[in-house]
């Protein structure tokens, strides 16, 4: 009988070996190499005390509005003509300046002036005779457009989680201080006529991003003003009286540079 030497047997699996091996060794490689290239960017630095930056952003604005009890009262012949009042949601944009302060490595505070370009659009619904239709009615629906610049100053607090690579989530919110650069006697021209000042609740989410040079850090801000803006007996007198209150709404994308 021919004897076996455990040599002879390496030899015959050799291959196999070989083969079986080599994934693990490619894989080995692979996260070896990983490892050395990842870069953990200290660009845009949570240590410091104070940081800068700029943002840019853009908002969708629409004005909530609140009807009058004359408006809603059958008995008012004054409003009758007048079917509806809606608020359409309209675009502009803003540019600001960044001022962070650390009080924790996951808790900032932030002051981001700003300069905001907004245009608000409400549709007025107005009964009117269709000619298309022997003794009907139609509704015509007619648009006002209030235009206005904003300087802004928010005052923010925001809540990171722990940082994971290059990449942060955050949270934040806070008020944020309104002033119209129109005059109130060049506003009183508007078709909407709203007063100059007003204070906002914000909130929002979005991320910090970690490059070489900067850090990135896009976000959604929802924006709720709680003041009553509405200056009664100046605005079109199709809708004059039959409103009470007006207050800012909006929604905005920004996308911070640090």
């Amino acid at each position: 009988m021919q004897r076996t030497d455990i040599r002879d047997k390496f030899h015959l699996y050799r291959r196999k070996v070989i083969l079986a091996i080599l994934p693990f060794l490619f894989f080995n490689s692979l996260v070896y190499g990983q490892e050395r290239n990842f870069i953990f960017n200290k660009s845009g630095s949570d240590d410091q005390n104070v940081s800068y930056g700029f943002f840019l952003a853009g908002h969708n604005s629409t004005l909530r509005i609140k009807y009058s009890e004359d408006f809603l009262d059958p008995d008012n012949t004054n409003l009758t003509n007048v079917r509806a009042i809606m608020p359409v949601f309209s675009p502009g944009f803003a540019l600001g300046f960044l001022v962070t302060g650390r009080l924790h490595d996951q808790v900032n505070v932030l002051f981001t002036p700003k300069v905001g370009f907004y245009e608000h659009r409400t549709d007025v619904q107005l009964f009117a005779d269709d000619p298309n239709e022997v003794g009907g009615i139609g509704i015509n629906t007619v648009p006002l457009m209030t235009e206005e610049t904003l300087i802004e100053f928010p005052v923010l607090f925001k809540y990171k989680s722990e940082r994971f690579n290059n990449t942060r989530m955050f949270f934040i919110g806070g008020v944020n201080g309104q002033v119209r650069t129109k005059k109130q006697e060049e506003a009183d021209e508007d078709p909407v006529v709203l007063l100059g000042r007003d204070l906002a609740l914000e909130m929002g989410m979005g991320f910090d991003l970690y490059f070489k040079y900067f850090k990135f850090s896009p976000e959604i801000r929802f924006s709720h003003g709680l003041m009553n803006l509405y200056r009664e007996g100046h605005s079109d007198p199709r809708i004059d009286g039959a409103i009470t209150d007006i207050r800012r709404k909006s929604i905005t994308i920004y996308l911070n540079f640090q």
